[in-house]
This record gives C-alpha cells, sequence and structure tokens, in this order.
C-alpha cells in the first residue's frame, strides 16, 4: 500500500532523558507501565507515564545501555514537564535523571536499511522491541509500516551518520502513523489510558509488574470489560493532526474520539492514528472536525488486539 519506506531519516527533534545509576532501573520500574527491573540488554520497552487517573501524560521506547544508564525516548513537547514530573519522584533512589538530547544523534531506519545497518538477515531484522548493539551504537527494532522494517538508531554525538538514501522526517513521520504505533505529545497529553492506544497489545503494558501511578485504572480498564475506547488507522482527504475532535454520523453535539497523531500520506490526503469510541467505528460515517468535515476512512489497527493477557 503507498509508497514504500527506504532509506535513512535524520531525527533531529527526538527528545532523550537519561536515567542514570544504580536504582535506575527500579526507580522506572516504579513509575512506568512497563518492566524495567528486567529489561535485558538486548530489548527495548514501549512504556507509558501515567497521571494517578491512569491517563498517559508521556510514552516512551526505552533501552538499557548498560544496567546503571537508561534512555528514553519521548516526545520533545513534553520532555521538560515529563522530566520535572519523574524527577519529583527520585526522593532518596540512586538515580539521577536529565535531559540528554544534545548528547545523542537519532535516525530513522526503513526497508533495507535496517538488515544492512545491523548485519541481521532480512527476515531477522522486523523483529519489534529487539535491541542491536554495534560499537556503541544502539538499533531499536520497532513494528513494521505496511510490512516494511523499521527501526530506531541512537548513538552517541559525533558518531557518523547510518549508510542508506535520504529518507525525509515527513516520510519518517508518515511511516510511524501507517505502523500504528502512537506517541504521546502536547495535543494529547492525558487524553487517554493506554489500552484507548493499544497499548497493552503492542508490548506497552505489563500486567504482572508492581504498582505505578495510574496502574488500578489501567488494571480495571483491562480486567472489568470496561474499555469502550480503541486507536484505529484512518485517511483523509483534508489536513488532520493530532488533537483534531471525531464525530460519530449519529451525533453532532459531542465528539466520539480525537486524532491522536496524523501526517501527509504519499498518495494524497493524510494518514492518522485516531482513537474512539468502538460503537462509532463500527457504525461507520466518522468524519473530523465537526459533524460535516472531513470523512473519515477507517481501518482496524494495523496489528492483532490481545483478546487475553
Amino acid at each position: 500500500m503507498h509508497t514504500s519506506l527506504e532509506g535513512v531519516a535524520p531525527l533531529t527533534h527526538t527528545g532523550l532523558i537519561r536515567a542514570e545509576g544504580e536504582d535506575a532501573a527500579k526507580f522506572l520500574h516504579g513509575q512506568l507501565t512497563n518492566d524495567f527491573s528486567l529489561l535485558g540488554l538486548s530489548e527495548a520497552r514501549l512504556a507509558g507515564f501515567c497521571n494517578a487517573k491512569g491517563r498517559l501524560q508521556a510514552s516512551f521506547i526505552g533501552f538499557k545501555r548498560s544496567h546503571t544508564d537508561i534512555l528514553l525516548l519521548c516526545s520533545p513537547d513534553l520532555l521538560a514537564t515529563t522530566l520535572k514530573r519523574l524527577s519529583m519522584f527520585v526522593l532518596r533512589a540512586k538515580v539521577k535523571l536529565v535531559d540528554a538530547s544534545d548528547e545523542f544523534l537519532v535516525y530513522g531506519l526503513a526497508g533495507s536499511t535496517v538488515a544492512q545497518a545491523t548485519g541481521l538477515a532480512p527476515d531477522d531484522s522486523d523483529k519489534a522491541w529487539r535491541k542491536t548493539d554495534i560499537d556503541g551504537i544502539s538499533v531499536l527494532h520497532l513494528y513494521p509500516a505496511d510490512g516494511v522494517p523499521r527501526a530506531l538508531w541512537v548513538a552517541p554525538a559525533g558518531t557518523s551518520a547510518p549508510a542508506g538514501a535520504v529518507l525525509t522526517s515527513e516520510q519518517w513521520a508518515w511511516g510511524e502513523v501507517r505502523s500504528g504505533i502512537a506517541t504521546v505529545t502536547q495535543p494529547i497529553f492525558e487524553a487517554f489510558v493506554p489500552q484507548m492506544l493499544n497499548y497493552e497489545s503492542i508490548g506497552g503494558v505489563n500486567f504482572k509488574k508492581g504498582c505505578y501511578p495510574g496502574q488500578e485504572v489501567v488494571a480495571r480498564s483491562q480486567f472489568r470489560g470496561t474499555l469502550k475506547r480503541r486507536a484505529y488507522s484512518a485517511h483523509a482527504d483534508q489536513a488532520l493532526k493530532a488533537g483534531d475532535e471525531l464525530f460519530a454520523a449519529d451525533d453532532a453535539s459531542q465528539p466520539c474520539g480525537l486524532v491522536v497523531q496524523a501526517a501527509v500520506a504519499p498518495d494524497g490526503g493524510f494518514d492518522a492514528i485516531v482513537s474512539m469510541q468502538i460503537s462509532a467505528f463500527e457504525a461507520g460515517g466518522v468524519r473530523a472536525l465537526s459533524a460535516d468535515g472531513p470523512l473519515l476512512t477507517l481501518q482496524p489497527a494495523p496489528y492483532p488486539l490481545l483478546a487475553d493477557i
């Protein structure tokens, strides 16, 4: 579907929080939706940071550079707020949290460049949330976009860029949307519990780990069957952006969901990740911005939702 992704994209606007110290993993384990205590050196983690009501204030892709040095990639528009709130919980923990965005280079890899950068066979280069280390460089394997392998290449500042055809940041952003893996940004701050972005089905929530802010609400949403909103793929002929409201065909008075993430589609129009009422998705006829706004073409997320945790 659409133009295939291939190449290397410089991601100069990626936020990075560094957690360093002997308690780094233990501290993050107690704050985020995923397990960082058992995080191996050959893995990455998708994780959310929630408020007490279980609403996502930020999302991360996290990995260990060593057992005492963890990097969290996040949206730069939430970094300062997130760093400040996380720091409030440090107390006596032996961990130092800093903005490390200027200390590392981040590139997006798509298509054959993933296998070329890692030396892995093509069939082995698309396993999500795996990490490959090469001479101080970390390659974080992501969910594919329309079957195209993708990864993040993270290296200390001053490292030579990975080889490959140039992929624009706009093309990378479209691939992010097509993967269906949403990043929390300022326009959707505290708008969703993790399951409304399908995080429990894509490795973003661990229901067996201990407590973290909002954990009771997140668990209740899962096990009491009260979840009424999910994330879906969408397309519109007109511009969409994160935070835009969605309206069901039979109710113009109140929104049924929000645009989570959007990007220009190579073949025209805009592709998006949307989170909305399951009933509205099933009924169809959903429009953006207003009851007579652009009509959305909706599809299920491009991965299976877990029926059982």
